[in-house]
């Protein structure tokens, strides 16, 4: 399977313009021959979580979803995109996942919020990782900070996930994040991780680019600098990396949990 990676720069609130960048995107993506294109978090809206709380109209929001779904079918790329959603609890920030023909697959809340501006305008989501079937891989879906948490990646991958799609919006100075996080979650979950960030500034924010594709070993299968750009990298089968250090088959989990459940009693007491 090729997958394509989108890293762009969105204009807050300027629905109309995202939403053509990432139309170019999937018209490159699938005449490159990838059949999955991922977009930063809440790309379509602009990440800026205070304006879009204070001007966003989330009636909006469903035609949003009509059209990123419209642009897989129009280009036969499948499309994992985010967007906020609004509940009764509040707003949250979500992905979807929708097919070659525009028919969602996967939608997913994001669990960890990162920072005191997306604490104050967002609620936390509370279930586990997405996890579906697209041509004969399994998927998952994150968002951004949820990376971070290897209790996160590795419930994907105890759910089967091949291939976790993480949108994010990562600011300047957490490069890091790229170049040796992600590598190393996807190294000791044993996955396919892709994971797509902001180019450019949005609303005095700088995004810090150097989105990544990185393999079940922990090698890096393409990285991005700091400016606008589709990543790409094919994805083959990778049982030599799960027979050679077998992280997820010999982990202990039932031991952890009980090592847990002594730490809380012993508190308790």
């Amino acid at each position: 399977m090729r997958i394509a990676v989108m890293q762009a720069q969105a204009e807050v609130l300027d629905i109309q313009s995202n939403i053509e960048v990432i139309q170019r995107a999937a018209r490159q993506a699938a005449s490159e021959g990838a059949e999955i294109l991922l977009t930063p978090e809440l790309f379509a809206v602009g990440y800026a979580p205070y304006a879009l709380r204070e001007s966003l109209d989330a009636t909006q929001i469903p035609d949003v979803h009509r059209r990123l779904s419209e642009i897989a079918s129009e280009h036969v790329i499948a499309l994992a995109y985010s967007l906020p959603e609004v509940t009764d609890s509040g707003w949250l920030i979500t992905s979807t996942f929708v097919d070659h023909k525009g028919t969602e697959l996967a939608h997913y809340q994001k669990v960890q919020l990162f920072g005191s501006e997306e604490q104050a305008v967002f609620v936390p989501g509370v279930n586990p990782p997405a996890s579906f079937e697209y041509k004969e891989m399994m998927l998952g879906m994150v968002i951004c900070f949820d990376v971070e948490f290897p209790e996160i990646v590795r419930e994907a991958a105890r759910r089967s996930v091949e291939l976790l799609l993480v949108p994010t919006a990562m600011g300047r100075g957490y490069e890091r994040v790229c170049t040796h996080l992600v590598p190393t979650r996807a190294m000791e979950s044993q996955l396919f991780i892709a994971y797509s960030n902001h180019s450019g500034s949005q609303a005095g924010f700088e995004l810090a680019g150097t989105s990544v594709i990185a393999g079940p070993d922990g090698s890096v299968l393409a990285q991005a600098g700091h400016e606008p750009e589709v990543l790409y990298a094919d994805l083959g089968p990778y049982e030599r990396a799960k027979t050679e250090v077998p992280y997820l088959s010999e982990a202990r989990p039932e031991l952890y949990a009980q090592w847990a459940a002594e730490r809380t009693n012993a508190l308790e007491d």
